[in-house]
């Protein structure tokens, strides 16, 4: 091939980078997405630099990648190794390297400036040596999944320093870390919005105090949360989704209302299930100061009785889901408060355990036929709403 002079002889390889790129990410087959760097050494280059996402064998995350980028195998190969060839990541997964030590993500010092998104899953064996890695490399980071990770409040408190862009956090099964660790994160981290604290035994909530309104997600469920520390949680006023089930057997009927203070007002998932100590105050309160919630569940939550089932018909208006499965005291006049009220729900999970007489549950269905009444309990609360933390 010659170019139009005639004088010299030029190739495809010839192209800058940047036409050599173009080119590269507009090959629809994943075949010759594949073979691309295969021609030689220039395209194999152009091909290496065009990788955004890297996601190993024993990964088991959600995270997908195309057919041109196969799995990687972290026993076959040095993660130095693999990061110096890819240098413009910007998602990198090592979930389910149970066995990988600390001084295995000293690479990330190097060569992690361009991560934005690192998952960590049940990697045993990360302490808060390896999080300093990730803090002294990764600058730009927004999403980082420590669960079940040993770190501890030292290490939140150095990741909270060197990435102060974060904005989603998975801390569940974290089983070492506490409310100074939180503190930490939310106060240096002014663009957190969403952070799972799930089963982490020594978290009250009382961390979260003052956090940013941009904080819009929140997950302590099974956490020894207080009065105090759902106060704190609810405290950034952005929150829309707030899972605290199986929290608070040890509290008052009435410690629920600090959800219903006026902090919550932009409030639409809400998830209490288990949470058997909340009373017909907090249900109300909860009911008047979070007017948008969309849905609610209130499975096994025996302590609300008629007067709670009534504030909820009247001012749940917006409610489209609402789980009452197992309620013990919810009895027909409840039920009958729930039909007259809440006029845009769809979706009412009742199942069995309730005093709800057949009578009523018929007339329910006859009277509110729009209404679809499911007998299963749900484990968790809007699962494809919940994906997208």
């Amino acid at each position: 091939m010659e170019d139009l002079s005639g004088n010299h002889p030029a190739s495809i390889v010839h192209l800058p980078d940047d036409c050599l790129i173009y080119i590269f990410q507009r090959l629809k087959n994943s075949t010759d997405r594949a073979s691309f760097g295969l021609t030689c050494r220039r395209l194999l280059h152009v091909q290496n630099i065009c990788r955004r996402s890297l996601q190993f064998d024993c990964s088991f995350t959600l995270l997908k990648l195309s057919p041109s980028h196969p799995n990687l195998n972290v026993k076959s190969f040095h993660l130095n190794r693999l990061l110096g060839r890819f240098q413009h990541l910007q998602s990198l997964s090592l979930s389910g390297c149970t066995e990988l030590p600390d001084s295995g993500l000293a690479p990330l010092r190097s060569y992690g400036s361009n991560i934005r998104s690192l998952y960590l899953d049940c990697c045993f064996g990360i302490t808060d040596h390896g999080v300093s890695a990730i803090a002294a490399g990764c600058r730009s980071l927004t999403v980082i999944s420590l669960y079940r990770c040993n770190i501890t409040d030292v290490g939140l408190e150095t990741l909270a320093s060197g990435c102060s862009d974060l904005q989603k956090v998975n801390l569940t099964y974290c089983s070492l870390i506490s409310d100074c660790g939180l503190r930490a994160l939310s106060q240096g981290c002014h663009n957190l919005r969403a952070i799972k604290i799930a089963h982490c035994r020594d978290v009250t909530g009382v961390g979260i105090r003052g956090c940013s309104p941009t904080l819009i997600y929140v997950d302590a469920e099974s956490c020894k949360l207080d009065t105090e520390g759902i106060t704190g949680i609810v405290s950034g006023g952005g929150l829309e989704y707030l899972n605290i089930g199986s929290v608070g057997w040890w509290l008052g009927p009435d410690s629920f209302v600090a959800i219903g203070s006026g902090f919550a007002q932009r409030l639409k998932i809400l998830n209490l299930r288990l949470c058997r100590s909340i009373g017909d105050e907090s249900a109300a309160a909860i009911a008047r100061g979070c007017p948008l919630l969309q849905e609610w569940n209130l499975a096994l939550c025996h302590g609300i009785k008629t007067p709670g089932w009534q504030a909820i018909g009247l001012h749940c208006n917006n409610l489209e889901k609402l789980h009452v499965n197992r309620c013990r005291n919810l009895c027909d006049p409840g039920l009958e408060a729930l039909r007259r009220g809440c006029k845009k729900l769809t979706v009412l999970y009742i199942g069995r355990g309730s005093r709800v007489s057949g009578v009523a549950i018929e007339l329910f269905k006859m009277l509110r036929h729009g209404v679809e009444i499911k007998d299963e309990e749900v484990m968790c609360l809007a699962p494809e709403r919940a994906a997208s933390w």
